[in-house]
């Protein structure tokens, strides 16, 4: 198994994504990073929110991982908020951190996403794929899963498994 991280963009560090989360990470022992917990600002165009918590953690993400896995619930049929502030500062490590930049082509990504409806909308997953095209990335798998009654039913335990074997 690749050495990875998991990062978790919820409103809610204890939600349902959370949970899916979790189960991952019983089967991976991927570290886990909750956005929640770090003060990362919006993308500023004049580079004026370096003191932030943004480009230490990715720079510990570069230098330590080879695998990101992204964990977001599915907020208005897209990823939530607080993780498109992530990949919108990402655009800090193509202006003013190139060399970090530079270390995330050849990584690999995957996406989680966590969700009331079974089924995603087309075009869920685009952003993350586009994103790994243009920087470089092995787009590895996505997984969509769902809780019933505050539980992982098993169909979604079954796809959370095969999701972990085509990280491989």
């Amino acid at each position: 198994m690749k050495k990875g991280v998991i990062i978790l963009g919820s409103s809610n560090s204890k939600g349902e994504t959370s949970q899916l989360v979790s189960y991952i990470n019983g089967q991976t022992d991927f570290d886990i990073v909750d956005l929640k917990t770090k003060n990362i600002a919006e993308f500023d165009y004049e580079f004026k929110n370096q003191e932030d918590d943004f480009l230490p953690l990715i720079k510990t993400i570069v230098e330590s991982y080879d695998t990101i896995l992204f964990a977001t619930p599915v907020y208005w049929y897209t990823m939530s908020g607080i993780m498109k502030t992530f990949f919108d500062r990402i655009s800090d490590c193509l202006k003013i951190e190139k060399e970090t930049g530079r270390k995330l082509r050849g990584m690999n990504m995957a996406v989680i996403s966590c969700g009331s409806d079974h089924i995603l909308k087309e075009g869920f997953h685009m952003p993350f794929k586009e994103s790994a095209n243009y920087l470089g990335m092995n787009y590895l798998a996505d997984v969509h899963g769902w809780l019933e009654d505050g539980e992982i039913p098993t169909t979604v335990k079954q796809k959370l498994g095969d999701f972990v074997t085509s990280l491989n």
